[in-house]
């Protein structure tokens, strides 16, 4: 599997795809992390995390694309089935969003007018961890796996985001980012952000079985 994840790192990288989403993500975050200010610090990682939910969706879309079918299906055979290289894509998704998110987030120290404690570090990583998790199993359902046509795939996708970031009192996205804007004691929105990260787990896992039982049955 280590052999795996590497493989596909290395395609997305020389793709040089990753690098759209990955800006966009950076320079509305690094926004609104050098906004802070005296503004609570919980509230603006549930800004960036809101940015990554949409960025990991893109970025899940142009991982799974990053080799065309036959590729993909050669490189299934040598890996030891399509599970293997969709569970491999999955990590890589995850990993990617959590380094980069993760590398912003310890940078906002450098901005707040007050320390940030442990408690608000760990408030920002688990909304980073639902957004990602949350995006990439979007990114999966509306990828061509499940949709081949690639303009399916794009409304899907966008349709998902739009959902999931503006459909309040759905979770795990929508309630988390007004959690945390609503909350200057971070400590309060941990038992929240906490069972968020449950159902952003559970919507990975579903998305990830969902691609998996599609695009075998298809092929």
């Amino acid at each position: 599997m280590i052999a795996l994840v590497r493989y596909i790192t290395a395609v997305v990288l020389h793709s040089q795809r990753f690098l759209p989403p990955l800006m966009l993500f950076a320079g509305v975050a690094i926004m609104f992390i050098a906004g802070t200010g005296t503004s609570p610090v919980v509230g603006t990682y549930g800004a960036v995390a809101g940015v990554l939910f949409a960025c990991s969706t893109w970025f899940t879309l142009v991982l799974v694309a990053a080799e065309d079918p036959v590729r993909r299906e050669i490189t299934a055979v040598n890996a030891g089935g399509f599970r293997r290289v969709l569970i491999a894509t999955v990590l890589v998704a995850l990993a990617g969003c959590l380094l980069v998110s993760g590398v912003l987030l310890v940078s906002a120290p450098l901005f707040a007018a007050h320390p940030i404690g442990a408690a608000e570090l760990a408030a920002g990583f688990l909304a980073q961890f639902i957004a990602a998790s949350t995006g990439i199993a979007a990114g999966l359902v509306s990828s061509r796996l499940v949709l081949p046509r690639a303009g399916h795939s794009v409304l899907a996708a966008l349709a998902l985001v739009a959902i999931f970031l503006l459909g309040t009192g759905l979770p795990p996205v929508n309630p988390t980012i007004r959690l945390l804007a609503n909350t200057s004691d971070a400590p309060d929105a941990l038992a929240g952000t906490a069972a968020y990260a449950g159902v952003a787990l559970l919507l990975l896992i579903g998305g990830t079985v969902v691609a998996h039982l599609v695009s075998t049955r298809r092929d």
